[in-house]
């Protein structure tokens, strides 16, 4: 054996034992070298330090134990977090983490100094807990003229490349400029950072800054609006179109000794001057600046040019829809009006919510419109389509509506009108010149509006209703009964010059509160008119009334939600294809004092001779009055009573039939009171038709199933009535003439 061979180890005894010469110990051969130990407790959250690894971190030199919160705070933020990446892969297969990371001062501005960490995972069988053991080292500052910062973890360009999709992700789903310049600020990339960020914009022959990162509150002041000759950095980069990169304060004082004083005061140590240029035009300049010498090498000067050129995608893009936005709702503003001031004996709230398909405002309209009798004017009003013609015919047949009624026209007078108006003006667009060349056929687009008018007395609650294919409006009595109101109408606006528009009178009762609305508050979400109706009436029932504390307001957001809420996207309707629409809704309610409120519900309907097809929307609507009537034997015996009688005025008499219907008296104990009035003065008699008789039953069923009925004679005609009782034996039953 030769006397020169190195001593072998026998069993676990530590080398320094072993042989006639003892090595030193382990911690005195690494503190000789300045390599630190230390051990990273995942369970416990500690990290234990010795004295050299503590010296590393800025700490005082002794060994001690901290929390991980606290050891992460000496690290920069960019390192820390590439670090846990890295950490995590080597405890998933068993491997070696090795990362260069840079050690902070306390104020967590100025880099101390750039250490080597190797690390080994010890995993815990019996949980998931680790420990990480490994060593720390100095590293040295790169030289003069080569890459001021070295690659944190594994390969830079994959880095890199990872960094720039994320970053290109995020900067494509930022809206605002805001929320570009919120993603721009918290970009880290691989390897370097900025400290400080800043994007100009050019206005005319000015630079500004539009957004800031890193610095504090009025630092902006002095580049607030700086002319374009100016001797400063951005400055150039917009006159010139090519980026500006200052490795030192030295180089930025010698080549712009003018705005140096200006920036020397951030106490940067390196600068990076980007164009942001969208389709060849430069818009403004990306300011990345560090507190550490960057020497912006080709790797990192293209990182920095391919932000700058998202960067600058992202800000046009969010440009562009802030002044969509901006322009859209300035047009919604102008044309949706304020309600105006309070109207004694009536409350009033309106909503107008866009659909969802970009443009903010489309055809729907509503409008309150003071009168020259004293009165007030309600329009509500749909014009076909969403685009931006839809949105300038509703403007001007807005106005024209206004107009005519502020002359003092009736109802019907005032949508005759209009509907020549909008007529007349798709007909002039339609074939007038465009100086497109287009042909006949390609710019036809004839378009037609629906619209309902009220005429509202405040002092009696009258209200006079003209409807041009406008869905029906509907009543809450003060009980929370919702009725849909049957309303005479004509075609919608546009179609016809010549349409002719009925007019539909009724009183709205103390406590009573009126919903007119357009078609997507019924049918967005899939809902046809019934299933749309059925789920209005249940947020119109569970409304308290003027008594409660924000009154129709709070009915409106509730009725907004209905459609647009969270539960309207498992609740659709029945037809898939149809999802959103714009959504008008006007609410007027007639308010009173409490001793003026009455709990009887009340209806009249005007059945005319050209209209029998009317019968069955009064059958339907009394069905409705009578929604929580306890028998239903007797709604059925109602409803066929009053089909009978409305039915032998249209066939006896050549006027129209008036129907009034109300309930009265407590649940369970209620008198429901019909009465049916025409212009005849011929009175109905009984008789005794044989099996094949056609007619001559009314009176015969009034008196088997009514209570109580008769005939009462008047100046100009007569009434037929009956009544019928919840609880007969309550109100007896008796019947007579």
């Amino acid at each position: 054996m030769r006397t020169d061979d190195p001593p072998s180890q026998v069993g676990n005894d530590p080398l320094s034992k072993v042989g006639d010469e003892s090595l030193p110990p382990v911690g005195d051969v690494l503190a000789a070298i300045a390599t630190g130990l230390w051990r990273w407790d995942n369970a416990s959250g500690t990290v234990t330090l010795d004295a050299e690894a503590a010296r590393l971190l800025g700490l005082p030199a002794r060994a001690q134990t901290l929390t991980e919160a606290a050891v992460r705070s000496r690290f920069h933020p960019v390192d820390w977090n590439e670090i846990y990446g890295t950490v995590q892969l080597a405890v998933a297969e068993g491997t070696l983490a090795e990362a260069r990371l840079r050690i902070m001062d306390d104020t967590g501005r100025r880099v101390l100094r750039t250490v080597r960490s190797r690390s080994k995972p010890v995993l815990h069988d019996a949980t998931e807990a680790y420990e990480l053991i490994g060593t720390l080292q100095e590293v040295s500052e790169p030289t003069p003229g080569t890459a001021a910062r070295t690659p944190v973890t594994g390969d830079w360009r994959r880095s890199r490349e990872a960094f720039l999709l994320d970053a290109g992700r995020a900067l494509a789903e930022a809206r605002s400029t805001e929320e570009v310049l919120r993603v721009a600020a918290g970009l880290s990339m691989p390897g370097f950072s900025p400290d400080g960020l800043a994007v100009f914009g050019v206005a005319g022959d000015r630079l500004s800054i539009i957004g800031h990162h890193g610095h504090q509150p009025g630092d902006d002041g002095p580049f607030s609006a700086m002319p374009l000759d100016t001797d400063y950095p951005a400055a150039e980069v917009v006159r010139t179109g090519r980026a500006v990169y200052l490795s030192s304060p030295e180089d930025y004082r010698r080549r712009y000794p003018a705005a140096w004083p200006l920036a020397r005061r951030f106490e940067r140590q390196s600068w990076a001057f980007l164009p942001l240029t969208v389709a060849g035009r430069t818009m403004g300049a990306w300011m990345a600046a560090f507190t550490y010498p960057v020497s912006f090498t080709p790797d990192e000067r293209s990182v920095l040019t391919t932000v700058a050129r998202m960067l600058a995608q992202a800000l046009s893009r969010a440009g562009v829809a802030e002044s969509e936005r901006e322009l859209t709702e300035g047009l919604q503003r102008s044309m949706l009006p304020m309600l105006g001031p309070r109207i004694p004996g009536m409350s009033v709230a309106a909503r107008y919510v866009p659909t969802g398909g970009g443009l903010q405002v489309g055809g729907d309209w509503y409008d309150m419109i003071p009168l020259p009798n004293g009165r007030i004017a309600f329009v509500i009003g749909d014009v076909q389509g969403h685009d931006v013609r839809a949105a300038g015919l509703m403007g001007q047949l807005r106005i024209a509506l206004r107009a005519y009624a502020s002359e003092g026209h009736r109802p019907d007078a005032v949508l005759s009108r209009a509907t020549r108006f909008l007529a007349g003006i798709t007909e002039s667009i339609t074939y007038g010149s465009s100086g497109s060349g287009a042909d006949e056929s390609t710019v036809y687009d004839p378009r037609f509006a629906t619209c309902l008018y009220v005429e509202a007395d405040p002092a009696t609650g009258v209200l006079e209703l003209a409807r041009a294919g406008h869905p029906e409006p509907a009543i809450r009595t003060s009980d929370g009964t919702v009725l849909q109101r049957p309303t005479a109408g004509g075609l919608p606006l546009g179609i016809d010059p010549d349409a002719d528009y009925p007019t539909t009178r009724l009183v709205l009762e103390p406590g009573e509160t009126m919903l007119i609305c357009t078609d997507g508050l019924i049918e967005t979400g899939g809902h046809d008119l019934d299933s749309g109706w059925a789920r209005i009436r249940s947020t119109l029932e569970g409304y308290l009334g003027e008594d409660e504390e924000d009154g129709l307001e709070l009915l409106a957001d509730r009725l907004v939600q209905t459609v647009h809420g969270p539960t309207s996207h498992y609740t659709t309707g029945p037809l898939a294809d149809r999802r959103e629409d714009d959504v008008a809704v006007l609410l007027l309610s007639r308010t009173s004092r409490p001793e003026q409120r009455t709990d009887a519900r009340r209806t009249v309907l005007t059945v005319a001779q050209a209209e029998p097809e009317r019968v069955a929307g009064a059958r339907r609507h009394l069905r409705e009055l009578l929604h929580d009537w306890a028998d239903d034997d007797q709604v059925d015996s109602a409803v066929l009573m009053v089909s009978e009688m409305l039915t032998n005025v249209l066939v006896h008499t050549d006027g129209d039939a008036l129907l009034v219907a109300e309930v009265t008296g407590e649940p369970g104990a209620r008198r429901l009171r019909a009465e049916v009035a025409d212009g005849s003065d011929d009175l109905p008699h009984k008789r005794q038709p044989g099996e094949l008789a056609s007619s001559g039953r009314g009176l015969v069923l009034m008196e088997l199933l009514a209570g109580a009925w008769g005939v009462d004679p008047r100046g100009d005609g007569k009434s037929i009535w009956f009544e019928l009782y919840e609880d007969a034996g309550v109100f007896g039953g008796e019947a007579g003439e």
